[in-house]
């Protein structure tokens, strides 16, 4: 995990947010970054919903920039390089909305201007960001996994290979947020249901040409071999 190029700087970013809430925060700091937990929660549900899962575009350059995002992680969902959010993504991210919270602080609380953002956003969001980061990925490797990780990888699994529509979180107790946006599935009902069609492509033809082109492009940076890429074009 951590040697994917997106990490460190949110590790690095988790760091200094806590090294400033402890040393410079008032007690009750702790009480605003456990509220990023279920913010970042949101955020991580809306953009993997709405965001990640667009409809393809006709336009090969927004389709590339889809593929790299989170279509190519569901077309070949054991490429390790693929599992993680592109930095691309998560440090503008970051930045916006640590700028953001830092502004209307400046506005309403303006002596807490530093300690406010960074409890919220860089301790409980990125905390919460890096904690979705690893879930995600041993949700996808063959490891040793607790209960906890097997109950978050048998929800993604169904997510991955069932209905892409369904079951979008993955940080645990994400599942609290598909009850609520209604995008929760029981497991029996799951697999009763039909599975949906070219379920890995998220409903493309596997020899859709935006995808041909895309596996293409970006063979060498994604270790994507040649029989890798003629396999999933069947």
């Amino acid at each position: 995990m951590i040697s994917h190029q997106s990490v460190p700087p949110m590790i690095f970013a988790f760091i200094a947010g806590l090294i400033l809430v402890i040393f410079h925060g008032p007690w009750w700091s702790l009480f605003v970054a456990l509220l990023g937990i279920p913010l970042q929660m949101l955020n991580e549900y809306s953009l993997h919903r709405h965001i990640f899962h667009l409809p393809p575009t006709t336009e090969q350059w927004k389709f590339d920039i889809l593929y790299q995002a989170h279509y190519g992680h569901h077309d070949f969902p054991t490429n390790i390089p693929l599992f993680f959010a592109p930095s691309w993504i998560s440090s503008p991210i970051l930045m916006v909305n640590y700028g953001a919270v830092w502004l209307l602080t400046s506005l309403v609380l303006p002596e807490y201007s530093s300690v406010i953002p960074a409890a919220l956003v860089l301790v409980g969001g990125v905390g919460t960001f890096l904690t979705y980061e690893w879930f995600h990925m041993t949700a996808h490797l063959p490891v040793k996994k607790t209960w906890v990780e097997r109950h978050i990888t048998g929800l993604h699994a169904q997510h991955h290979f069932r209905d892409f529509k369904r079951w979008f979180h993955v940080s645990p107790g994400g599942n609290v947020i598909d009850r609520f946006m209604g995008t929760a599935i029981g497991r029996d009902e799951l697999v009763s249901q039909q599975r949906i069609e070219f379920i890995k492509t998220l409903g493309l033809k596997p020899d859709d040409p935006r995808l041909v082109a895309a596996r293409h492009k970006f063979a060498d940076k994604y270790q994507l071999s040649k029989s890798e890429i003629i396999a999933a074009q069947k």
